[in-house]
């Protein structure tokens, strides 16, 4: 179902909310990355080793499993600027890391924090 924003103007429905549009992501620095693509054998150094080209990071985080310390397959980028962000957004998406195709979104606030 389509959304009408005023002036003709629509905007369809997204297919994932981790691809939620500005008004429903957290911050426009910090991206998330996964959606069941991050290899399992991609530790932090790797993932700020493929991102750190297109800006200065902030920090880098691979999710992991409390009880095995194995990477849950995703993970979170934060960069200092929005530019750096949104351009290893647009480069990084859809591409192969570890021989994993990745997907990168902006990463959303949670009611629990992140």
């Amino acid at each position: 179902m389509m959304q009408r924003l005023g002036a003709g103007i629509a905007r369809l429905p997204r297919a994932s909310p981790l691809a939620g549009g500005i008004s429903s992501r957290g911050s426009c620095t910090k991206l998330f990355v996964g959606a069941a693509g991050l290899s399992y054998d991609t530790n932090e150094p790797v993932l700020k080793d493929a991102f750190r080209q297109f800006g200065d990071i902030i920090e880098v985080k691979v999710i992991c499993d409390h009880m095995s310390g194995k990477s849950k397959g995703y993970g979170f980028v934060q960069f200092e600027s929005e530019a750096a962000a949104s351009t290893a957004l647009n480069e990084l998406d859809g591409k192969s890391l570890d021989g994993r195709d990745i997907r990168v979104h902006y990463a959303q606030k949670r009611n629990g924090g992140l």
